[in-house]
């Protein structure tokens, strides 16, 4: 029952935040740190299956969304080293992130998502 109120919570938020327009500052050339509209459903649902599980709680010690002392370490390293820790997997996160059907402008997308605003990529 409690899993079932937590999942529903995650979409719930989820749709929430998918309404919500967000800008975040960047740098020249950064895709990551990009001015970005919401996710479409695709890739939000996408995300709700395959990235909300950890992000949202911190699971496995990955980064909360929106926490920004979280992100902004992992995004110091630059967006290719973030994208190839997505793709090869890190630590407690598998390859892909487990979204065998996501492409790299999905993750991306997710990345900027879960960054948040204010936040600037180093290349």
């Amino acid at each position: 029952m409690k899993k079932t109120i937590r999942l529903g919570k995650i979409v719930i938020c989820s749709i929430m935040l998918l309404n919500c327009s967000s800008s975040i500052e960047r740098r020249e050339g950064s895709s990551v740190a990009r001015e970005t509209s919401p996710m479409n459903t695709e890739v939000l649902g996408k995300w709700n299956r395959s990235c909300a599980l950890c992000h949202i709680n911190g699971e496995a010690g990955a980064p909360i969304i929106g926490d920004q002392k979280s992100w902004s370490e992992r995004l110091r390293k630059g967006e290719s080293v973030l994208l190839k820790s997505v793709i090869e997997g890190l630590n407690s996160m598998p390859p892909l992130g487990y979204c065998m059907a996501c492409e790299l402008d999905d993750f991306t997308s997710m990345i900027s998502f879960m960054v948040g605003e204010n936040l600037r990529v180093n290349k």
